[in-house]
């Protein structure tokens, strides 16, 4: 009585085999045909053609090497600063001991060291991010094979090879805005001094276009790809930092300044969370959604940037949070931002919210991002009254 169900199965089997089969063999034919035609050519052909193909296996390997090594990657970065050791707000002279008792035992006081003020941990921060986006890895967007895609098809619509740009782009961006906000408030006494001229240069350099490669359509000709602009910038907020130090510079670390600078963070962070709602909310794919790798890493970059931006900004606003009484609720902003930081899927899955077979990474990373600036508002609002 089994043997016509044991046929069944095994007819079945047997055509999804042969579909299989005839799907590989499609699949596979235009190459199979370029292996023959090419053995039967001459070597003047084989030659330059066998070159070619050299050249192009070295160059995915390479690019896929780059994509897939993350260089220096570690959520734990900004221990390496050891901020909470900085007690000298950026911009003000920084305190050295002067004396010595008449026992030689111990300082008699502190006084400002000539002509040394306090550098900004905000800027360094910013210029060692940038300086392990573009120096310490490969910028992978404006990359050649990049930009060619997937036989044409852009890479940020496959899932493959593309996690690693949008993480890049979504650090680029905490920078550009932590750029903007240092050029128009931080770096300067608001309506009593110029723009100064090292975070102006830092500002219009990072803006550049993230896909630049040494060619171009338009306009036709060669150019200055995307990481040399960037690398510039990196230069400019080190230049202005090294005039800080030097008391040359400002840095104006006042209530109101910070204020501004938690307002645009927590609207940009606000906008991220909008994307990834939308693509959460309307694109349910579970494990099938290309896009949602390029959403979630994208936000994860972000807020990777963010942890050590905000980081630093709580040492260069080391006295307003503690006048202000800030100093829990900041603690715990950081905290939420490197819980966030943990959260590393092999593959991300946009599943629905009530499903139960496929998770939801994209909701889950949208939850922290919210958790964040409610924090932000919330300091935002102290600051404000």
């Amino acid at each position: 009585m089994l043997d016509p169900i044991v046929a069944f199965f095994q007819r079945v089997f047997s055509a999804i085999g042969r579909g299989i089969g005839l799907a590989i063999s499609w699949l596979l034919w235009p190459f199979v045909a370029a292996a023959n035609w090419y053995r039967q050519r001459g070597w003047l052909i084989k030659g330059p053609i066998g070159i070619v193909l050299i050249g192009l296996v070295a160059l995915y390997g390479y690019f896929i090497w780059q994509t897939q090594v993350w260089t220096n990657f570690d959520i734990d970065y900004v221990n390496a600063y050891n901020l909470p050791a900085r007690k000298n707000d950026a911009g003000l002279p920084v305190k050295a001991a002067t004396g010595q008792t008449t026992t030689g035992q111990g300082a008699t006081g502190q006084a400002a060291t000539p002509n040394a003020c306090e550098r900004s941990a905000i800027v360094e921060v910013s210029a060692d991010l940038i300086d392990f986006n573009v120096n310490q890895n490969a910028w992978i967007s404006s990359m050649l094979l990049y930009k060619l895609g997937l036989f044409g098809m852009d890479w940020d619509d496959t899932p493959w090879l593309d996690n690693k740009a949008s993480f890049q782009r979504g650090i680029n961006q905490a920078i550009r805005r932590t750029t903007v906000e240092l050029v128009d408030s931080l770096g300067r006494v608001r309506g009593t001094s110029g723009v100064n001229n090292d975070l102006q240069a830092a500002r219009g350099n990072i803006q550049f276009d993230e896909e630049t490669w040494y060619f171009g359509w338009s306009p036709f000709g060669p150019k200055t790809p995307t990481p040399s602009f960037y690398r510039a910038a990196m230069r400019d907020l080190q230049k202005f930092n090294t005039s800080l130090a030097s008391c040359e510079a400002t840095f104006d670390a006042r209530s109101d300044n910070l204020v501004e600078f938690l307002d645009r963070v927590a609207n940009d962070i606000g906008n991220t969370s909008a994307i990834i709602r939308e693509r959460s909310e309307f694109h349910n794919g579970g494990w099938f959604d290309v896009r949602a790798d390029d959403r979630f890493w994208f936000a994860f970059g972000q807020l990777y940037g963010y942890y050590g931006v905000l980081s630093a900004a709580g040492a260069d606003f080391d006295s307003v949070i503690a006048q202000r009484g800030l100093t829990q609720i900041w603690t715990e902003t950081l905290r939420q931002l490197r819980s966030a930081l943990n959260i590393q899927p092999v593959i991300i899955s946009n599943g629905r919210e009530d499903g139960w077979i496929m998770p939801t990474h994209l909701a889950t990373m949208g939850f922290y991002i919210l958790r964040v600036r409610s924090n932000l508002v919330e300091m935002r609002d102290i600051l404000a009254r």
